[in-house]
C-alpha cells in the first residue's frame, strides 16, 4: 500500500478505514480481529505497520486487546475520524475515502454561487474521489477567500477538513447537505464513469466554522451504481 503525497500515514489510511468498517456494521462489537500477521497479510502492510494501526484504535477507545486472547472491536459513538462528515460509502458498506486533486485556483465567486463568507473571492478545488481506490465522485470545493491567499495542490490533505484545522486554524463545526439531482459537470474526467450531462445524486453542503461564518460550499456528483449517501443518527 502506497503513500501518495498529501495522504494521511498508513497506520492512519488503515484506521480510518476500520472505523468506517465499524460504522457500516462490517465490523461489530466484540469481534474478534484476525491475528496480527494474518492481518498484515491481507491489508498489504507490515506487522509494524499494523500495530501503530490498532494502537491508534485502542487509543480512539474503538479495540480491546486481550492479552493472550486477540484484539477485540469495540463500538462507540464518536470514533474521532478525520472522516466523519464524508457521508459517501461504498454499496457494501465502508471503504477509505482518498482523493485526487484536479485543479485548485483562486478566482471571483461565480454569480450562481450561493452566498457565504467575507470575501468576492474563493479557492475553488476539484477533486475525483475514490473508496478503497474505486472512484465514486467528483466534488467542486469553494473555500472562502478570507482565510488564506493561496493554496496549493501540493499541501493539501485528503482530508480538507484536517487541512484546515492544522494550516489555517479553521474548524468546520457543522455542516448542511442538500441532496437532489444534479448534471454531471463538464470538466468530469472519464475515470468518474459517469459522462458529463449525465443525471447523477448531487450534494450541496454548506460548511460552517467554529465562529459560525460560512466558511466553504462544496459540490459532490457521485456515481449511484457504486456508492451511497449515508447519515447515521445515534
Amino acid at each position: 500500500m502506497k503513500n501518495a503525497r498529501g495522504s494521511l500515514p498508513i497506520y492512519l489510511q488503515i484506521a480510518e478505514l476500520l472505523v468506517r468498517d465499524i460504522a457500516a456494521g462490517r465490523l461489530i462489537d466484540g469481534e474478534k480481529l484476525a491475528p496480527e500477521r494474518e492481518m498484515a497479510v491481507e491489508l498489504g502492510i507490515a506487522v509494524g505497520t499494523l500495530r501503530k494501526t490498532l494502537a491508534e484504535l485502542q487509543s480512539r477507545g474503538l479495540l480491546e486487546r486481550v492479552q493472550g486472547s486477540g484484539n477485540y472491536i469495540r463500538a462507540i459513538n464518536d470514533p474521532k475520524s478525520v472522516y466523519a462528515m464524508f457521508r459517501l460509502e461504498l454499496i457494501g458498506g465502508g471503504g477509505l475515502p482518498t482523493a485526487e486533486v484536479l485543479d485548485v485556483c483562486r478566482r471571483k465567486k461565480p454569480a450562481d454561487l450561493p452566498f457565504f463568507g467575507a470575501s468576492s473571492e474563493g479557492h475553488r478545488i476539484r477533486r475525483l474521489r475514490r473508496l478503497s481506490g474505486k472512484v465514486v465522485a467528483v466534488e467542486e470545493i469553494w473555500l472562502d477567500g478570507s482565510y488564506v491567499e493561496t493554496v496549493t495542490a501540493d499541501e493539501l490533505s485528503e482530508s480538507l477538513y484536517l487541512y484546515y484545522r492544522s494550516r489555517l486554524g479553521l474548524w468546520i463545526a457543522r455542516a448542511e447537505d442538500q441532496i437532489g439531482l444534479g448534471i454531471v459537470p463538464d470538466w468530469a474526467p472519464a475515470a468518474f464513469g459517469q459522462k458529463p450531462g449525465n443525471s447523477v445524486p448531487h450534494v450541496v453542503r454548506m460548511s460552517l466554522a467554529q465562529d459560525g461564518a460560512t466558511a466553504e460550499l462544496s459540490h459532490t456528483w457521485y456515481d449511484h451504481t457504486m456508492a451511497r449517501y449515508v447519515s447515521r443518527l445515534r
